[in-house]
């Protein structure tokens, strides 16, 4: 049973990247969650916002990553080969891991706009 390459590199690739900036989302909201006092009232938005979130991740960020990279499939092999696609697969990762580096180094204020820091 051969598996098509695009099927490979959503399964293996760009699903996986969209679960980590999901992780991220969830820490952000976790983070900004502080900000409420009452512990049922942050409960409550916590859960919301990251119901929100992996509904986004899993409607919107996921296969509009899976369509960028299909459209960089065919784009770059009319051209030469495919270097389009491993640009982009290759900057994905590189973003991932640059917002986890921030992450570690100085937690999710690290990784949100200076506005919106507790």
């Amino acid at each position: 049973m051969a598996i098509s390459k695009n099927k490979v590199v959503h399964q293996y690739y760009v699903l996986p990247c969209c679960l980590l900036l999901l992780n991220l989302v969830n820490s952000v909201i976790a983070y900004k969650a502080g900000v409420i006092a009452d512990p049922l009232l942050r409960t409550a938005a916590v859960i919301l916002l990251v119901l929100f979130g992996s509904s986004v991740t899993a409607f919107v960020v996921a296969p509009g990553l899976g369509a960028m990279v299909r459209w960089l499939r065919t784009s770059s092999r009319r051209q030469a080969g495919e270097p389009g696609e491993v640009i982009f697969v290759v900057a994905l990762g590189a973003v991932v891991f640059w917002l986890y580096y921030r992450l570690t180094l100085h937690g999710a204020a690290g990784i949100v706009p200076p506005l919106w820091r507790n």
